[in-house]
């Protein structure tokens, strides 16, 4: 099959590969049909390759058509159309009892000390194959994959592998209170989503913040408050402005570690990338540093006793943080990798035709598979307007 692959920093591109094979019982084999790109992808493709081997198949919002199911599997057969979450998680242990599968203690990656495997996402989850390809094998069969209706294109399903998910955790545990105020800080694709889902359960004020143009045309045209970085240097005087001189009930984190804004972390990373692997490794587990540029701005946009919601990726183990200003104001800080499936049944009703969150229209640009290391490019620049992409292998 073709699948994308990580073939050093900057550098991906598509190869040929072995079909993937069931080997557990309660394996299935998924034809894709379409393949998002992730910002999280770009920390693979910018930061995270000391984590990565040459080959490794990337992508993690894949969907498409079961074509092979394990003696075990019940609830799928050949034919069947489902979405893969992100999350590589069982659905029978304890974390995933708790509505915690990002935290799945049957895929954990404990040499890493980290929290559930994820499907393309580097050795610290699991080095799993990744859904930027052709086929998929996914585990756990009859707890894993989401199936969903035939009829309605891809673009109306295929967020609910991350986007959806991720954003609908981000303003759960942001917390706004009915008729209350956000900021989202990034309009990415998640940032962006969460303004909508922000809106759609009651917030009277959502301010979305980034400086890329295209990103912010996007959020006004559904009744979002910008803010363009490049016109607010002092982006926490713009907010309390706009709400009495406060803040924001709450603050949303999208951006993560590759914020604008922190050149030493910056040239940190760019250090640690030309590193060899195991040194660079070693630096990132032990002495790793982020660029907490939008993270800071959260903390300084919300309110006094309000909440910060982190969705955006970080992989630092010594960042600072102002612990006077957040103990000062008294802040709420929740955080983490989604918890896809415990968010599915609340999210699908309203994937209907009168689409509330503007999914059949989020994708700004849909390519074939062999157009991904382009992409890639494309979306790490910023430019061409791309917010996001879908792949579409080729696979018949």
């Amino acid at each position: 099959m073709r699948a994308l692959t990580y073939q050093g920093k900057r550098n991906v591109s598509v190869e040929t590969v072995p079909d993937p094979e069931i080997t557990e019982p309660d394996d299935v084999i998924v034809r894709v049909t379409t393949s998002g790109i992730c910002g999280s992808d770009l920390h693979l493709y910018e930061v995270l390759g000391p984590f990565l081997d040459e080959g490794d198949i990337l992508g993690h919002e894949p969907m498409g058509v079961v074509e092979e199911v394990g003696p075990e599997v019940a609830g799928l057969s050949a034919g069947d159309r489902v979405v893969v979450p992100f999350n590589v998680s069982c659905g029978t242990c304890w974390m995933c009892g708790q509505g915690l599968q990002s935290q799945c203690e049957t895929t954990q990656v404990r040499e890493y000390g980290t929290g559930a495997a994820l499907f393309g996402y580097s050795k610290m989850y699991g080095q799993v194959p990744g859904g930027q390809a052709e086929f998929l094998r996914v585990p756990f069969g009859n707890h894993l994959p989401v199936k969903v209706p035939d009829g309605p294109p891809d673009e109306r399903f295929v967020y609910l592998s991350d986007v959806l998910p991720t954003a609908w955790q981000a303003v759960a545990y942001a917390d706004v209170p009915q008729g209350g105020s956000v900021t989202v800080l990034g309009l990415g694709p998640i940032g962006d989503m969460a303004t909508r889902i922000a809106q759609h359960q009651g917030a009277e004020l959502v301010i979305g913040v980034d400086l890329v143009p295209e990103r912010l045309e996007r959020a006004r045209a559904h009744g979002v408050h910008t803010l363009d970085l490049r016109e607010h240097h002092d982006l926490g005087a713009a907010v309390r402005e706009l709400t009495q001189g406060r803040g924001t009930d709450a603050a949303i984190d999208a951006v993560g570690m590759e914020a604008h804004g922190a050149p030493v972390a910056k040239a940190a990373h760019q250090a640690v990338g030309l590193l060899p692997d195991a040194v660079g490794a070693k630096m990132m587990q032990r002495a790793g540093i982020d660029r907490l540029a939008a993270l800071n701005a959260a903390f300084d946009v919300v309110r006094r006793g309000g909440t910060v919601s982190i969705s955006g990726v970080y992989g630092g183990a010594t960042d600072p943080l102002p612990m006077l200003k957040l103990f000062d104001k008294q802040l709420q800080l929740r955080m983490g990798q989604a918890n896809v499936r415990s968010w599915v049944d609340d999210i699908l009703p309203l994937l209907t035709d009168d689409d509330p969150l503007g999914v059949d229209h989020f994708a700004t640009h849909s390519l074939p598979l062999e157009q991904a290391p382009s992409a890639y490019g494309t979306f790490q620049r910023k430019e061409d307007g791309m917010v996001k992409a879908l792949l579409k292998p080729s696979a018949t």
